[in-house]
């Protein structure tokens, strides 16, 4: 693509409900990615057309969108690793409501955030009022700090995507935020009940899509919905724990 190829895209335009695929043809040259080419059908022939971005380099999240069908960020999707011999076809995501063109309305997942229960640590276990902490327990949630809030793992979900449980369902997204806090050596909250009957984690049936979709690789299933199910299942449906629950130790309450 040096020299340059003139491409067949696929835009979904409109607004809410009314919405309608749009072809658009621009040229691309070697080193593009997707969000280059909607700025350039911008640019060319579509100035109306509405696209959210800022960094243009995959670590804000903004320019999350579907493109060919598969949830993915504009900026970090090269055009050269697509199937150019088909128009590209390049939708807004799908699990949340649309206001424009490729613009959603995510809001809801700061909603969703804002109800989790914080970081409450425990008291400083020094004179000098500062926390002794193990370094593997600080590397075990440290990984899930690096998410970006891109959502595509919300995106492509099942339970929100096809099923819309919004009511009922946090998601992947609330649950690395969930297990960064409940795998913090020092905090004392307990969100397990939360996890259960508001976000609804029971719904989750670990496919691993969210894991595939993350641009960050952030490994979401396997260290922490699997992790937050397992403490779940301990503290509600395991009949020891319910037998000898009046004895488990309680944790310390914050001073």
């Amino acid at each position: 693509m040096s020299s340059g190829k003139t491409v067949s895209f696929w835009i979904s335009r409109g607004e809410g409900d009314r919405t309608e695929f749009k072809e658009y043809s621009t040229t691309i040259t070697e080193g593009m990615v997707v969000l280059d080419a909607v700025h350039q059908i911008q640019a060319e022939s579509a100035p109306d057309l509405a696209c959210r971005w800022n960094c243009k380099a995959g670590k804000c999240g903004s320019c999350s969108a579907e493109v060919n069908g598969k949830p993915a960020l504009m900026c970090m999707t090269r055009m050269n690793d697509l199937d150019l011999s088909q128009p590209v076809s390049i939708e807004p995501m799908k699990a949340f409501p649309r206001i424009r063109d490729l613009v959603t309305d995510v809001s809801w997942n700061y909603a969703v955030k804002e109800r989790i229960k914080k970081f409450n640590p425990r008291a400083p276990d020094s004179p000098d009022g500062t926390w002794r902490m193990q370094q593997a327990d600080v590397e075990r949630a440290q990984e899930f700090r690096k998410c970006i809030e891109c959502f595509l793992c919300q995106d492509v979900c099942h339970v929100l995507r096809e099923h819309g449980r919004h009511d009922r369902f946090g998601g992947p997204r609330h649950f690395v935020y969930t297990a960064a806090l409940e795998m913090h050596p020092l905090d004392t909250e307990n969100r397990l009940k939360g996890l259960k009957d508001t976000d609804g984690i029971g719904y989750c049936n670990i496919t691993k899509c969210c894991t595939k979709v993350c641009p960050e690789h952030i490994t979401i299933t396997d260290n922490a919905i699997i992790p937050l199910k397992e403490r779940v299942a301990d503290e509600f449906y395991d009949p020891l724990t319910k037998l000898f629950r009046i004895f488990k130790p309680k944790r310390e309450p914050r001073r």
